[in-house]
């Protein structure tokens, strides 16, 4: 039980009878609903504050322009383009590079289909083709059949013109692609006609999971989406990445989609300094994740698929109807996790979460089975 807490600064030091949790933000909880709870470090607040700026619309902010050369040579890119979000990241590169009418194809449960308010539909006039995934990784072989071409239809068909690839996989239960099936899947992309994408909000972590480094998973991609704000740390941001042509279109769409910042290298800084220093540590945060689904799994209540936990996250299986009432049980002690269905519970592992949090997060399910 934690006896006494204070706070130091913009740290909150919780001393109990083992350890000493240090924290970055002030708060006794463990909140494992997502990594993009995580809240600027003192070291980022500091880079945020004395970051050097200047109007990125204008296209003459430093650190903006920074943080985007330096993406795109880690992915091995022409070029790169700052935005606000995930979401505004992958609709950029949708728009981009695809025409009304036309057809995307992506995982069935994957976030451009499931988790970003039909933006697809809504901005870029495109339908979706749906393919079925294992944990979330698709088939390159499902993926050249859902492919629709409107030569040869008569005109019935859409175009099929873009292929959407997640890594990591967020409803996949955090897994990776294996760099075999992202060769075939851009593959069959470029043999059919398409541009292939990389949601990759969490690239980074399937990197250092599989020991592959990110432009040599992203090489045969025509654009790869990079989130800032999950594992890495930062508060806002993610950034498009490809070629000069491509980064061009995407930046016309970011204007009218209503993206264009002024001196945006305060938030950019962020995005700087968690490369500097939150990538390699995401291996804690997966050995974390490891060992609270080990635990759980023991538990007769709930269920893990082990073979899904290849990062920071874990999804836990429960009695049909009975999620919501563990999340609160798991809520009154303290711990915070994420209902996904009536069924199914996530909980995700970030730089704020340590092995007393773990420990803690253990016993919160035993007790609330």
């Amino acid at each position: 039980m934690l006896r006494t807490e204070k706070k130091i600064q913009n740290h909150l030091i919780c001393d109990s009878d083992s350890a000493i949790n240090v924290r970055d933000y002030p708060s006794d909880r463990v909140d494992l609903r997502s990594d993009t709870v995580t809240q600027p470090t003192p070291d980022m607040r500091e880079a945020m504050a004395s970051a050097t700026v200047g109007d990125d619309v204008l296209g003459d902010d430093p650190t903006v322009i920074e943080l985007q050369e330096r993406l795109a040579r880690m992915l091995g890119k022409e070029a790169a383009l700052f935005v606000s979000s995930g979401t505004m990241s992958n609709a950029t590169a949708i728009r981009a590079q695809t025409e009304p009418g036309d057809e995307i194809i992506t995982e069935s449960h994957s976030h451009i289909y499931i988790y970003e308010g039909g933006g697809f539909a809504a901005l870029s006039g495109v339908s979706v083709a749906l393919v079925p995934g294992e944990r979330g990784i698709m088939n390159p072989n499902d993926v050249s059949r859902a492919i629709r071409k409107v030569d040869g239809s008569l005109g019935h068909f859409p175009n099929g013109s873009m292929v959407c690839v997640e890594n990591t996989s967020n409803r996949g239960g955090g897994t990776c692609y294996p760099l075999g099936t992202m060769d075939a899947i851009a593959k069959v992309a470029r043999d059919n006609d398409c541009t292939s994408h990389i949601d990759g909000a969490r690239l980074f972590n399937a990197s250092i999971a599989t020991g592959e480094d990110p432009s040599r998973i992203a090489r045969d991609y025509d654009s790869i989406s990079i989130c800032l704000s999950k594992g890495l740390g930062a508060p806002v941001g993610s950034v498009l990445v490809g070629s000069q042509e491509m980064i061009s279109r995407a930046h016309r769409w970011r204007k009218m989609f209503g993206g264009g910042m002024r001196q945006a290298g305060i938030i950019a800084a962020a995005g700087n300094y968690a490369l500097d220093n939150n990538i390699a540590r995401l291996s804690e945060d997966h050995t974390r994740a490891r060992r609270l689904a080990e635990a759980i799994e023991q538990m007769p209540t709930f269920s893990v698929d082990l073979q899904q936990v290849q990062t920071n996250m874990v999804y836990i299986g429960c009695k049909q109807g009975q999620a919501d009432d563990i999340v609160t049980r798991l809520s009154k002690q303290g711990v915070d996790a994420l209902t996904i269905d009536d069924s199914s519970i996530r909980v995700v592992t970030h730089l704020h979460i340590t092995d007393e949090d773990i420990d803690r997060a253990i016993n919160a399910f035993e007790k609330a089975q």
